[in-house]
């Protein structure tokens, strides 16, 4: 589904590259998590996959598409769910929903209806009526979900997901999520939470200093990993423990 070659980026006034000569092939209906420290490259790779930002050199395709060639049909294709909350406040949660799912092309009943399944799906419906701005950092987390969803988009990426939200939200978050590949979107993933993503991962690459360090299935790196019981202990070992604390 994703085929990336030799991908880097190095942003203006930057001393050293983001990402570097990075390659990585993710399957079609993968969930594939993409681990790093702070500062690693992994909000700079998926927004370069994401089309967000342009990249200095390399390439890379999605179902085929490429970025030079086919960036508005590539955009259709994928869903984002940033870090930040991609939504305006002052909107109700149906309101952002409507406008965004508009900007997919949506409209009508249909756009209606997947509104109303998602929200209630996410167990956001008795509050579609509300201001986002009301709202608690977990249900503006189950919303920007829904509005990446809206389109059926084939790959999902996200950014953080479940940062900073109750586990109730991230239960449901991270059960939506499953149903969703279950339906056939290949999912791509980065998070901090090292038990999650073992567990909901079907593939992982560990990434430092813009370069992929090791990636295979979970188990394949605890295998790998000298005396390592665990992702997170994989995780220590080939990252080391020193803080990465940057401004």
């Amino acid at each position: 589904m994703i085929q990336i070659s030799q991908l880097s980026k190095k942003y203006k006034n930057a001393e050293e590259y983001s990402v570097y000569q990075l390659d990585l092939t993710i399957g079609d209906k993968e969930i594939y998590g993409l681990l790093g420290p702070n500062g690693a490259g992994k909000t700079t790779l998926i927004s370069m996959l994401s089309s967000l930002i342009k990249p200095t050199s390399g390439s890379f395709s999605i179902n085929g598409l490429t970025y030079r060639k086919n960036k508005s049909e590539l955009k259709q294709l994928i869903g984002i769910v940033p870090q930040e909350y991609a939504l305006y406040p002052t909107l109700t949660a149906y309101e952002n929903l409507n406008y965004l799912g508009s900007m997919y092309g949506l409209k009508g009943k249909d756009l209606k209806d997947k509104i109303r399944f998602h929200l209630q799906i996410l167990g956001l419906e008795k509050f579609s009526h509300k201001k986002v701005e009301t709202f608690s950092g977990g249900m503006k987390r189950r919303v920007n979900l829904i509005a990446s969803v809206l389109h059926e988009p084939k790959v999902l990426f996200l950014d953080e997901p479940t940062v900073g939200v109750d586990v109730q939200s991230k239960n449901v978050i991270m059960e939506h999520l499953q149903n969703l590949n279950d339906q056939g979107t290949t999912i791509v993933y980065t998070s901090h939470h090292l038990n999650e993503a073992e567990k909901f991962c079907s593939k992982v690459a560990i990434i430092d200093h813009g370069r992929i360090v090791i990636h295979g299935t979970p188990q394949d790196l605890i295998a790998r990993t000298g005396d390592a019981h665990n992702l997170e202990e994989v995780f220590l070992t080939l990252t080391g423990k020193a803080l990465r604390d940057y401004a």
